[in-house]
């Protein structure tokens, strides 16, 4: 049987084996979803970007490894203290590790988001720890060139051509909203209500579908009911 350990690379290309393996071991996948509210349609769940992977570790490090029989690492430290200061150092320098879970697919670029530990119900034998770990990935700033525009020659003002309104305009909208571009499921009415199209239906009654600047739903609106801003 393949020997299976949870492996932490630091920045330095350093690796090392967590001396007792866990009793589980999770990967939470998640997404920054939004619940709406959809005239004559009710909540609806807007699906949102996937969020950073969590992980997060719950074990024993032996004060001293050597002859302690639930060792699970090939090559432990000698002592608890040593994995207390590697990991410490690890947090203290602001770099990501990597964690690798052997005869598994599970090969995570993290960060230490907080590292406990401590003695419980009176045992000195060994420490009890939580390590939570969350997924890194690396960005850079990028330095953008400015380029100067020319400046035309100075003449007669002409009048600023009308807005043109499309998907994702922002308007101003005056007048009843409705559930689809026919016109059916008349709702309530926005006066004044700065929104943004998302749905164009051109030839239809209600051509328009605009939402709120953050996305929520409102409903189909005439032409007549919008303006550009």
């Amino acid at each position: 049987m393949a020997h299976i350990g949870i492996y932490l690379t630091d920045d330095k290309n350093k690796t090392f084996e967590l001396p007792v393996n866990p009793a589980e071991l999770m990967v939470a996948y998640a997404t920054d979803d939004a619940t709406e509210q959809v005239v004559k349609l009710g909540e609806i769940n807007r699906i949102g970007e996937v969020k950073l992977r969590q992980i997060s570790i719950q074990s024993v490090l032996p004060v001293e490894t050597s002859g302690v029989h639930y060792v699970t690492a090939s090559k432990p430290f000698k002592t608890a203290q040593d994995y207390i200061n590697r990991l410490t150092s690890i947090h203290a320098s602001k770099k990501p590790l990597r964690l690798v879970l052997s005869g598994s697919k599970i090969s995570i670029k993290m960060t230490i988001a907080s590292f406990e530990y401590g003695f419980q119900n009176g045992n000195s034998d060994e420490y009890v720890y939580t390590l939570k770990l969350t997924e890194y990935k690396a960005y850079q700033a990028q330095k953008l060139k400015i380029v100067k525009k020319k400046v035309a020659k100075k003449g007669k003002k002409r009048p600023a051509p009308p807005k043109k309104i499309g998907r994702g305009s922002k308007v101003r909208v005056n007048g009843r909203l409705h559930l689809d571009s026919y016109g059916s499921g008349p709702g309530q009415t926005e006066r004044n209500a700065i929104r943004r199209i998302s749905i164009v239906a051109n030839g239809r009654a209600y051509p328009y579908h605009v939402v709120t600047l953050s996305g929520g739903w409102r409903g189909w609106v005439k032409k007549s009911a919008v303006k550009a801003v």
